[in-house]
């Protein structure tokens, strides 16, 4: 191979400057490249995080240029302009000109190529060929003239002995493939294709051989089978070791262009290719090994008719490159479709290749494919079984996969391939049992997470395969793990006669390979019930309320995302059969094909002794049914007997029998937990039968909630030692297991997906008249019958919103369908509008409060969920709750009332629902017509459920003192599902669920009641026993991890997030039921509700291997941003404009500090660090100070910039509404700072800052809109707390002993306060701590003693948590709704929301830095300098580490997720000094988490001088 370096030098000069250095990115770009070439360009475009001072960057005067002058931008790129048509003609004109000069040209240029000159005249010519070419437009060309230069470029370029015309001439074919398509047709007539691919095959030059691949690309894509003949394959691939990457790119896409349409004879000499294109797929390069992926995929499938042609494509090593692509610790991350399409190849070989088979196993695929699964997106799942794109989605493939690796019957493949599959199997039993054992698990496992009816199938199938196959021995293995007995009982309930087949096939097979095994589990499991369940529904919904819903629906087709059409489940894995061709098949199960077999199994395996109504019962089921029965009796009982304490000690025992079984030595089935009653009969003695009352008739007695709060304080007292940590096996951690498996395999929410749903500009009339960017329903609106009241409108057919309420529905009908009889209507209605209530706006609904508002609230609910609206009932609200004030119309559809809580679109699923099963939305619910009834509504009593509360008031004597009023108050008023019968055990579990977990997180305040009245009866004398420990549960104990996941499915399916398309039962089990899902999900679920836009996002392009947390500022990713000047020295001064400025917008705020450089995250982040620490300052008036002494409270005065001493969290502090004024602060600039820390805190949680806040549990449940009550005082002040607890202990007991002994007498010895007189502790009735708030006046209320003790603790209690802080909480909470309302975040527990404000408590987990920490630029993992860095984070105390993060991010505390959820990545790297390091200081960019660390001497000197940087180098942001 020549040397053309000197040479090419020299030709360099000649050349344009763009000319000089040909490659493959030389070349404009051209859009008739492969689809998934431009998709990985655009990919490969992102711009990647910035090393240089981000903090300094020039965007800061660019943004603030745009804002500043906007008439500029808004005149930009107009076309509106005078002078605009003109100039468009000067450039048609030019343009005529340069096109008729290039022709000209060109007939020069042809006429010197032409004619018989010397090489010098030729490279002249062709040079100045090129560059008329480079520069020309497709009309300078006509066809007769690149049919004249072709024959004239390929003879030159076939030239053979000066390179330089073969270079240039080459050149001039790419060009003119380039600029005019057309002319490859014309060039392969003339032999190009031959020319070129000789110069590959003999490489003599380099840059020539380089230039013919360029110009082979072209011709590729309008002649691939020109090329595919010419042998353009083996000439790209036989030295393409040679280039460099960008070059081997171009040889790939030239192969990749022929494969994609290779004809149906595919010749002999492909397979030359194979070992070449087998070996690449080893390349590191992503966009080199996605060409191949495509060429190897093609070839695959014109081979798949021929074993022996797919036999010689695996000898080459394909199957193991392409196992090892796939496996997630893969180097190389590949888009989705070709993921999805080195899965398919593997599948169509499998299918036809004996020997990809056999290394499929001896690779251990089932285990790569098992991390496939546990990693995969299953939304993006079967929601049809369709090609999208020529790509079926992954677990359509993976499925696919399992199922050809497990052959089980002949179907469209050989015969003699079939036995060859399964004698490897008989013959190394091994392989097949180390592949079940990785497969079933996860099958099991992806079936309970609520897959849809495709998945479901698909798993169920692999599993029948999986049992038909294995014998008996390794059948009892692969089982032994597996709970399948309670998994078919699961299964058992699914609809689908599809899915019913197979699970009693397993069932069968099973029976019959290990029937003394597995005969008595599926008894105890009800897999027997369930199968007589399908021969006898009647008698079984009455003996089994569990499979009550199992029917068998008739043969019907599933609804499909893209496209209405008829599929068969039959045919949906079938790989030889197309997609249209098994679309037309019929089903092939017959009509009783699952009566027939069902009655088999009964036949043949269960005696008929089990078919009697108590015989076939389990002695733990009899044994659990008496249990519940004793419960029942009892509950009979205490409703007519007020023998409290005997009753209390009954529930107590039979508690602890049924915990005893439940936790025994014979463990207890779902089946017989269900079936047994128990829940029922648990949940109707704890509520006393209230929680089956409807709400609107739901008036509840305070003797009725002090009879429920004892019984809680029973269950919490056996269910929740206070002694012991709970454990696994503790009693409530067995029964919220119990419960939790009981609901996943009760519970049948559908999830809704609409992956190919496209969004496309229509007009809806209804309701607001205005363009939307999705599809609009067609509907008829028709008067009901019998109404003379309202006009008929049925004569228009009109386009409705999909997401528009009822109520907005029914704002535009009104109007137009009410006989106006008189005036009356309107006034009563205007009238109740305009009494104080606000109005409720719907979340398409005009806004009356103005712009701001009106973008505030379409956004809280454009994303189909709803602003959550929690059910707890404050005494500290003084402010009616928003309501309808009046419903006009009733609306029905098909016969059903519409929910007025849901959209039209939701209310239209859910009775499909209803009528189907399970559903995925098609195109055809879009071109329906749906006729919707409306009717007068009949006046209604009350329209929020959780207002038609009412509590008795107690009488004065009453010792029924409810500490958990509001809690039980809100329990009985929630609405857990509104499409659940409250007969429904599914109902029952979500309430005994719900009851637990609000019982595990009250655990303190029941107790501590029942020591109370412990004391009061004398069963102790010591006020030290009064304090109790108690163990609560974990949170996650009680996320149901099935719900979670198809909420995860439902929220990442972006259309039906979109379209308002999500089911009601995301949004009512969210509301009343939060903690069932995991806290990510319902971080997700906040921003979709509270943030999201309108608008599909793009599913990602990658599978990422990454399990860290979201990073939260990504939901404001696209929002425009907006640059605010704040100055250091008046911090809160600032942060009041910006908020009176931007808290309403939907805006992005980013700080700079006055006079100084640094802009962007660090600095934002920074100024609410800031913010925080300013709020905290004593002498505010904000917050309860440390007051253990006069002289401290006075000292506030003094030093205002102290910051206020709260171990416990800071509260606010309590005022007197006779007070205006106090130590010289006013009230109203309290007021406001409250209002201004609203605003900071949800602006700080919509752009995704941390703030630094030691705000209280206690803060934290007001914010969430929870009652405090005595026992919560302990949190934030616990010595008041534990006095106020021992006060009512002594009062209580006071009144206990007056009840029952004659003697009043003896009181006096029980009348002390440790061991002093309540008289002589000298209490007057002023709040402790705050000798200006008067609890009360009158005689009797000077000084406190015995007597009014019990009033004086509780006026403190008031005080502190009600009535004294109840106007700051109030403007807090108005603060806080300007930016987003408040309603959202109530779905968090008071844990949750501190680390949704504030990030993680902890640094970080130090074990785990190597794994978030990026190095760079001269460092290493292992670099001594960095290793230093690691020891010396570990050595820091508290504060110093939050020195070093703010340092580093902005921030003393990490974003939500820690370490892992840091964006950008926290990276270290060299910095390079220019004299000695240990004289210079490390410096950071905070904006992108940037540390530049001196490579220090020793650890001593980079601590010194860390140390000294996070100390001195906070408060200014300059160039480092």
């Amino acid at each position: 191979m020549g040397n053309r370096g000197q040479k090419r030098m020299e030709m360099a000069v000649d050349l344009p400057d763009d000319k000089r250095a040909c490659s493959s990115l030389d070349f404009r770009p051209s859009t008739s490249n492969s689809s998934v070439q431009t998709h990985l360009n655009s990919t490969n475009s992102t711009p990647e995080t910035h090393h240089n001072d981000m903090d300094t960057s020039s965007s800061a005067s660019a943004s603030s240029r745009s804002e500043e002058e906007p008439e500029k931008d808004a005149g930009y790129g107009s076309c509106d302009s005078d002078d605009a048509e003109p100039r468009h003609r000067g450039l048609r004109e030019l343009q005529r000109r340069r096109s008729s000069s290039d022709h000209g040209k060109l007939r020069s240029i042809l006429a010197c190529l032409s004619e018989d000159t010397d090489p010098s005249r030729h490279i002249t010519s062709l040079t100045e060929l090129c560059e008329v070419l480079s520069f020309a437009m497709e009309d300078s060309l006509s066809s007769m003239m690149a049919d004249s230069l072709s024959p004239v470029l390929v003879k030159l370029a076939r030239h053979e002995t000066n390179p330089d015309i073969m270079l240039l001439a080459v050149r001039a074919i790419t060009y003119l493939c380039d600029i005019f398509p057309r002319s490859s047709g014309l060039l392969v007539r003339h032999d190009a294709v031959p020319a070129l691919c000789q110069r590959l095959k003999a490489i003599e030059y380099l840059d020539v051989a380089e230039q013919c691949l360029q110009a082979l690309e072209k011709i590729s894509r309008d002649q691939p089978h020109a090329c595919l003949e010419g042998g353009a394959i083996m000439a790209a691939l036989t030295y393409i070791d040679f280039f460099s990457t960008s070059i081997q790119r171009v040889a790939l896409s030239t192969v990749a262009n022929i494969c994609k349409k290779l004809p149906s004879e595919c010749p002999s000499h492909l397979m030359e290719a194979v070992p070449i294109l087998s070996n690449l797929l080893q390349y590191e390069d992503r966009q080199l090994v996605e060409s191949v992926a495509i060429c190897l995929i093609k070839i695959a499938e014109q081979l798949s008719q021929s074993s022996q042609m797919l036999d010689e494509l695996c000898s080459h090593g394909l199957i193991n490159q392409t196992t090892h692509l796939l496996n997630l610790n893969s180097r190389t991350t590949l888009s989705q479709p070709i993921y999805y399409g080195l899965i398919g190849l593997l599948v169509k070989i499998s299918s036809g290749s004996i020997v990809a088979f056999k290394t499929l196993y001896e690779l251990n695929i089932g285990s790569v494919l098992k991390d496939i699964l546990s990693t995969y997106d299953l939304s993006h799942g079967m929601s049809s079984p369709h090609m999208v794109d020529g790509h079926c989605n992954q677990v359509h493939e993976v499925l696919k996969l399992l199922n050809e690796l497990l052959p089980t019957s002949v179907g469209d493949q050989c015969v003699q391939l079939v036995l060859d599959k399964q004698s490897f199997l008989v013959d190394r039993p091994d392989l097949l049992q180390n592949f079940g054992m990785d497969i079933l698990p996860m099958l099991i496992q992806v079936v309970n997470s609520g897959a849809n009816i495709f998945v479901c199938y698909g798993c169920l199938s692999v599993i029948n395969k999986l049992v038909y196959l294995s014998k008996s021995d390794m059948l009892i293995e692969l089982l032994k793990s597996a709970n399948i007995p309670s998994f078919l009982a699961g299964v058992f309930t699914r609809k689908d006669h599809h899915v019913l087949i197979l699970a009693l096939e397993i069932a069968e097979m099973i029976l019959q390979k290990l029937s003394d095994t597995f005969l008595n589990s599926f008894v105890k499991e009800g897999v027997f019930f369930a199968i007589d369940a399908l021969l006898t529904p009647e008698k079984c919904s009455q003996l089994f309320p569990a499979f009550s819903g199992i029917q068998l629906f008739p043969s019907s087709s599933q609804k499909c995302a893209g496209r209405e059409v008829l599929r068969c489940l039959c045919y949906a894995f079938d790989t030889g059969l197309s997609s249209s061709a098994s679309e037309k098949q019929s089903c092939k199960l017959d009509k009783d094909s699952v009566h027939n077999l069902a009655k088999s199994i009964i036949t043949k395996y269960f005696s008929p002794e089990l078919f009697g109504s108590d015989k076939g019962l389990t002695d733990i089921l009899q044994d659990l049914r008496s249990f519940s029965a004793g419960l029942t009796d009892l509950m009979n009982v205490c409703t007519n007997n007020e023998a409290h304490a005997r009753d209390e000690e009954k529930f107590y025992c039979i508690l602890h029998q049924i915990m005893e079984k439940l936790n025994g030595r014979e463990p207890v089935s779902t089946f017989e937990f269900i079936e047994s009653g128990i829940v029922k009969s648990l949940v109707t003695y704890l509520t006393n039968g209230l929680y089956l009352r409807d709400n609107a008739e739901l008036h509840i007695p305070h003797g009725d909630l002090f009879v429920v709060e004892k019984r809680f304080e029973v269950l919490a007292r056996l269910l929740l030692p206070y002694s012991d940590n709970l454990s696994e096996d503790s009693p409530v951690s067995v029964l919220i297991q119990k419960l939790q498996s009981a609901l996943s395999s009760l519970e049948n929410f559908p999830v809704i997906l609409s992956h190919s749903f496209k969004l496309r500009s229509s007009y809806a009339t209804v309701p607001y008249g205005r363009c939307i960017a999705h599809p609009c329903l067609r509907v008829r609106f028709v008067r009901g019958d019998g109404e003379t009241c309202l006009s008929d409108f049925s004569e228009d057919l009109l386009t409705v919103d999909p997401f528009s309420s009822l109520e907005a529905i029914e704002g535009y009908l009104w109007p137009k369908v009410t006989i106006k009889e008189s005036k009356d209507v309107e006034s009563d209605c205007l009238m109740d509008q305009m009494n104080g209530q606000p109005l409720h706006l719907s979340s398409n609904s005009k806004s009356i409060l103005g712009e701001s508002s009106e973008s505030m609230e379409h956004e809280s609910t454009s994303a189909g969920l709803t602003p959550v609206k929690h059910d707890s009932i404050s005494s500290t609200s003084g402010v009616p709750k928003m309501q309808d004030c009046k419903i006009k119309l009733t609306f029905d559809l098909d016969g059903q009332k519409l929910e007025r809580t849901l959209t039209l679109y939701q209310a239209i699923l859910q009775k499909q629902i209803k009528t189907d099963g399970e559903v995925i939305a098609g195109a055809k619910l879009w071109s329906q017509v749906y006729t919707i009834i409306y009717r007068r509504a009949m006046e209604s009593k009350c329209n929020d459920p959780k207002n038609c509360v009412h509590l008795h008031p107690i009488s004065d004597g009453d010792e029924a003192r409810l500490h958990c009023a509001a809690f039980f108050s809100s329990l009985f008023a929630c609405q857990l599902a509104f499409e659940l019968d409250k007969s429904s055990p599914i109902y029952d579990i979500l309430f005994l669920l719900k009851s637990l977990e609000g019982m595990n997180r009250l655990t303190c305040h029941l107790i501590s009641h029942e020591r109370i009245r412990a004391y009061a009866e004398g069963r102790f004398d010591n006020l030290d026993d009064l304090k109790v420990a108690v163990h609560s549960l974990r949170q996650n104990d009680f996320v149901n991890s099935k719900l979670t996941e198809k909420l995860e499915q439902q929220m990442r399916d972006s259309a039906s997030v979109s379209t308002g398309g999500v089911p009601s039962w995301c949004n009512q089990l969210m509301a009343s039921c939060p903690f069932l899902f995991s806290f990510e999900a319902r971080c997700k679920y906040f921003q979709l509700a509270a943030f999201a836009p309108r608008q599909v996002q793009p599913h990602p392009l990658y599978r990422s291997n990454s399990g860290a947390p979201t990073d939260r500022r990504s939901a404001a990713v696209g929002l425009p941003r907006k640059k605010f000047l704040v100055c250091r020295n008046r911090i809160l001064e600032s942060a009041t404009q910006m908020m009176d400025q931007h808290a309403r917008n939907r805006t992005l705020l980013e700080v700079e500090y006055d006079e100084e450089v640094g802009s962007g995250l660090g600095p934002t982040l920074e100024f609410y660090t800031l913010v925080s620490h300013e709020f905290q300052k004593s002498g505010m008036g904000m917050w309860r100070d440390d007051h253990s002494s006069v002289t401290v409270r006075k000292s506030l005065e003094i030093e205002n910039s102290d910051i206020v001493m709260s171990p416990f969290g800071l509260f606010p502090c309590p005022w007197s509404a006779a007070v205006d004024t106090s130590y010289g602060i006013q009230f109203s600039d309290v007021l406001k700072k409250f209002v201004l820390l609203g605003q900071v805190v949800a602006k700080a949680l919509q752009d995704g800052r941390v703030l630094d806040l030691p705000f209280s549990k206690a803060f934290y449940k007001l914010i969430l809109g929870k009652e405090l009550s005595l026992y919560d005082i302990q949190s934030f002040d616990p010595e008041l707390g534990r006095t106020l607890l021992e006060f009512e202990a002594i009062a209580y007991r006071k009144k206990h002993l007056e009840s029952t002994s004659e003697e009043r007498s003896t009181f006096g010895l029980e009348s002390c306060f440790r061991n002093t007189r309540v008289e002589d502790l000298c209490l007057d009735f002023t709040l402790p701590g705050y000798p200006d708030y008067v609890l009360t006046f009158g005689p009797d209320h000077k000084m406190v003693n015995m007597n009014n003790l019990e009033d004086y603790a509780e006026l403190v209690v008031d005080a502190t948590i009600h009535t004294g802080i109840f106007r700051q909480m109030e403007a807090f909470k108005s603060g806080f709704c300007q930016v987003f309302p408040i309603e959202h975040i109530k779905i968090f527990t008071e844990e949750e929301l501190e680390r949704l404000f504030c990030g993680e408590r902890d640094f970080l987990a130090f074990n785990d830095l190597l794994d978030h920490i990026k190095f760079d630029h001269g460092y290493t993992a292992s670099s001594p300098p960095i290793l230093n860095l690691l020891e010396i984070i570990r050595e820091f105390d508290y504060d110093q580490r939050r020195a070093f993060l703010q340092f580093v991010t902005g921030a003393p505390r990490l974003p939500p997720g820690g370490l892992a959820s840091l964006n950008p990545k926290l990276t270290i790297v060299r910095k390079h000094c220019s004299n000695c390091a240990d004289a210079d200081l490390p410096s950071v960019m905070t904006c992108a988490n940037y540390l530049k660390l001196p490579p220090y001497s020793s650890k001593e000197m980079m601590k010194e001088k860390l140390l000294y940087a996070i100390t001195e180098g906070q408060g200014s942001f300059h160039l480092s």
